[in-house]
């Protein structure tokens, strides 16, 4: 079958000489590995941008019972503006690409998860001013399309993010899967924010490593292979 589609790419591989296999989060498919032939030779001179969290139209043969599927046309669409250029951004996209690569696994149609990674990013993309907290406010809204995301419905007027149990407690609990009180705090104002408004967000260095090391902590309590996130120690570089 002949199928035409959006895609984000998550991961690339080389392949032989001149191709590679993309792994690409598709609208209509989910996550697919894709052969693209004829990328690497020197006789090409139109290729497509294939880097993480780029986003692509292609025309693909697809057969359910192929572990990788053959692409016919990709290109890039829409085609990012300051993404690839800007430090801060790309080192963000790189990161979120690893988490994405890692979690998601399933081969099936997800248009509202797909709308909200391509709307997201092109937002991301012209974004002016401070962005440094897209990567924590994205990994956060993600939960909800992933099937955990945490009650940020606080008892009171304090309380710790249990992660274990997803809820805020009036309590530290016993265990250290928690978020203390000011990083909770911070979790409840974000978990009510609009993309829009991100830039108003105001979080001390040291809080942002502290979130970030606890949303991938959460993020493993649900997946439990995912292993080590690679890009976690440039990011703490680029924003130390």
């Amino acid at each position: 079958m002949l199928a035409t589609t959006e895609g984000v790419i998550l991961h690339v591989i080389k392949y032989g000489e001149s191709s590679v296999i993309a792994i690409i989060y598709t609208k209509d498919f989910g996550r697919r590995a894709y052969i693209i032939n004829s990328l690497r030779g020197r006789k090409t001179t139109k290729r497509p941008c294939l880097q993480p969290m780029f986003l692509v139209n292609l025309v693909a043969y697809h057969k359910d019972s192929r572990n990788i599927q053959r692409v016919k046309e990709i290109k890039n669409y829409p085609a990012y503006q300051n993404i690839p250029f800007d430090i801060s951004k790309s080192t963000q996209t790189l990161f979120i690409s690893e988490i994405l690569y890692k979690t998601l696994r399933e081969q099936e149609s997800s248009p509202d998860l797909f709308n909200f990674i391509k709307n997201s990013f092109l937002f991301f993309d012209l974004a002016e001013g401070t962005v440094a907290n897209f990567h924590i406010y994205f990994l956060f809204r993600l939960t909800e399309y992933l099937g955990f995301m945490p009650d940020m419905r606080a008892s009171g007027t304090k309380g710790c993010l249990d992660m274990q149990q997803g809820i805020i407690l009036p309590y530290e609990p016993v265990h250290a899967f928690f978020l203390n009180s000011e990083a909770t705090q911070l979790m409840c104002v974000l978990s009510n924010l609009k993309i829009k408004d991100l830039g108003g967000l105001r979080i001390s260095r040291n809080m942002r490593d502290y979130l970030i090391n606890k949303l991938v902590e959460y993020y493993r309590l649900h997946f439990e292979n995912m292993g080590e996130i690679k890009s976690l120690k440039v990011l703490r570089e680029v924003f130390s």
